[in-house]
């Protein structure tokens, strides 16, 4: 591969903001160890000056979460002329947004829970589902602002005003049936699908904090299922790349209710800016199949370099 002048642009002021820090370094030690010319960004509201003052041939988009994941930085460097990692504007406008994302991949035949968008405040007078729910930003990745609604738990019934969770800092939340059963993931890497992983929590379900707490989850690489469940993820985990049209890399996220087969399996969400941390699942499944996290990062720079 040439020696490029690569811009990692991380960090920002998401709540992930932390998590994209780590990926950024990550990625920026891997290319200086290639040979190639790193600019770090830490993104700021003077990212368009930076990256024209940097001018790389290549961006690596390492933030996570608002506005890097959500079509506002891909819209700035399609503006700018730069290619960059990842998926395109229109692509991260619906991946980001997971009612969006369900009207676009539900008429094609993904089964993905259904679920309705509602008021935070609506919450305090009445459940949206009956319990067992689940509640979520629409908005945001990394499972930040998930919260479990149980029958018997401690949010009051209906939930109560001072009860800590997503309803406190956002406005609007989707609602979902809890899927009960294994949490398992699949990565897309240049229209190939990798693997499937099973996520096994230590304590809780699978949170912001047990993604990014080293301990806290186990991750069972290749997951410990039947064949067909296997092959199905990664059948659904492709098709929902290629509709959505990511780019790169991509990571979808399931549960599956082992008790109800092929049947019990439902794509959750996809994610099309993964994480690159220690505790990523996107490098560890490039590992499973013989790529390394150089060799990872590289690939996803040169495919942003030859994309048209």
């Amino acid at each position: 591969m040439d020696r490029l002048h690569v811009a990692v642009l991380m960090g920002g002021w998401s709540a992930e903001r932390d998590v994209s820090l780590t990926s950024g370094a990550g990625v920026a030690d891997a290319l200086e160890s290639r040979g190639h010319r790193v600019t770090r960004i830490d993104m700021g509201r003077d990212v368009a000056q930076r990256l024209a003052e940097a001018a790389p041939d290549v961006v690596f988009n390492a933030l996570h979460g608002t506005p890097g994941e959500d079509g506002t930085v891909q819209g700035l460097m399609d503006l700018m002329g730069l290619r960059y990692t990842h998926s395109g504007l229109e692509t991260s406008v619906i991946a980001i947004d997971k009612e969006l994302t369900k009207m676009v991949l539900v008429p094609h035949g993904l089964r993905m829970p259904e679920g309705k968008v509602v008021s935070s405040e609506s919450l305090f007078e009445a459940d949206p589902l009956p319990r067992p729910y689940v509640l979520k930003p629409v908005n945001e990745g990394s499972s930040v602002g998930v919260a479990i609604v149980q029958r018997g738990g401690n949010y009051g019934d209906p939930i109560t005003r001072d009860a800590p969770g997503p309803w406190r800092q956002f406005e609007r939340l989707l609602a979902e049936p809890f899927i009960r059963g294994r949490e398992l993931t699949a990565a897309v890497l240049d229209d190939e699908a990798l693997a499937v992983t099973e996520l096994k929590p230590t304590t809780g379900f699978y949170d912001y904090e047990a993604k990014y707490t080293e301990g806290m989850t186990e991750h069972v690489c290749p997951a410990e299922i039947p064949g067909e469940i296997r092959d199905a993820a990664l059948a659904m985990a492709l098709e929902a790349h290629r509709i959505l049209g990511c780019r790169g890399a991509s990571r979808s996220d399931f549960r599956w209710d082992d008790e109800q087969g092929i049947d019990g399996l439902y794509l959750l969400e996809v994610n099309t800016q993964p994480g690159m941390t220690p505790l990523s699942l996107v490098p560890e499944q490039a590992a499973h199949v013989g790529i390394g996290f150089a060799d990872l990062v590289e690939q996803l720079v040169e495919a942003a370099r030859c994309d048209t």
